[in-house]
């Protein structure tokens, strides 16, 4: 082979490198774009996060943080309720793209989870009855039937502290607004609620429930949830989020639900 040949089909050799690595580079990008659409997985029956008003529509605080980011995104969105005790599976198996409803960080979600930058903050509280006098704290939970949410960030914070060890049973539900129906009535004697969640109901039958003062489990952090691969999506849930923080469009929205925005956690809107 003579010089000239040898040096054509080098040429060739390297331009068909370029094109395979070029290729490559493409199919990388690709991966990491954002969806047309997004499916947000939710309990609909958690107000006011989430939930389905008079007309069976789902409405809430989330709803419309979601609703804003998604359009900010140029995104679809579809709200699909399903079983708050199997979230993981649901978004793992890819039926959802993303939990986005008073989903609190913790280290055991963080496992299976990729978690957003937290929005909100909150606590868990005791719950009771107005006209129940018989619990003024942790201690007071000593053979009390005690309600919470199955798969609620409540429900670990009561087997985890030693209150938990002393009540008489717990009782899960599948849904808060369950919980809160038998407190009413009697068949629970108290309800580890979130304070969001707690403080709406409350407002909703005036002057049947109360929180026990100095009572919480600590803070909690409202945070989005991804696959764990979905990085590309939850940096850019990050930015929109942080953007709305900036510019006021979270406050307005959280006003809007809770009547203060005191709650919303700007630590990344800076």
């Amino acid at each position: 082979m003579n010089w000239k040949k040898m040096m054509a089909v080098g040429l060739a050799a390297v331009s068909m490198m370029v094109f395979v690595t070029g290729c490559g580079s493409d199919t990388k990008t690709a991966n990491t774009e954002l969806p047309k659409k997004i499916v947000i997985g939710l309990d609909d029956s958690f107000p006011p996060m989430g939930f389905k008003d008079d007309k069976g529509e789902i409405v809430g605080l989330d709803i419309d943080m979601a609703k804003e980011a998604a359009k900010r995104a140029g995104m679809e969105v579809e709200f699909k309720a399903i079983d708050w005790s199997s979230k993981e599976a649901e978004l793992k198996s890819k039926k959802i793209d993303a939990l986005w409803n008073g989903l609190t960080v913790s280290p055991e979600r963080e496992k299976n989870i990729l978690f957003s930058n937290p929005y909100m903050k909150d606590k868990q509280y005791i719950v009771v009855r107005n006209d129940d006098d018989s619990i003024k704290s942790k201690a007071d939970l000593a053979g009390k039937v005690v309600g919470v949410q199955q798969a609620s960030t409540g429900e670990s914070a009561l087997q985890n502290d030693p209150s938990g060890k002393t009540v008489k049973e717990t009782k899960s539900y599948a849904d808060f607004v369950s919980a809160f129906m038998d407190l009413g009535i009697g068949r629970v004697d108290a309800v580890i609620a979130d304070g969001v969640i707690a403080r709406y109901l409350m407002t909703k039958e005036p002057g049947k429930y109360k929180i026990v003062d100095g009572t919480d489990y600590g803070v909690d952090n409202f945070a989005v949830g991804f696959r764990k691969d979905d990085t590309a999506l939850r940096d850019n849930i990050n930015g929109i989020l942080a953007d709305m923080k900036k510019d006021g469009t979270a406050d307005k929205i959280v006003e809007k639900w809770l009547g203060s925005s005191a709650d919303l956690d700007k630590s990344d809107a800076k």
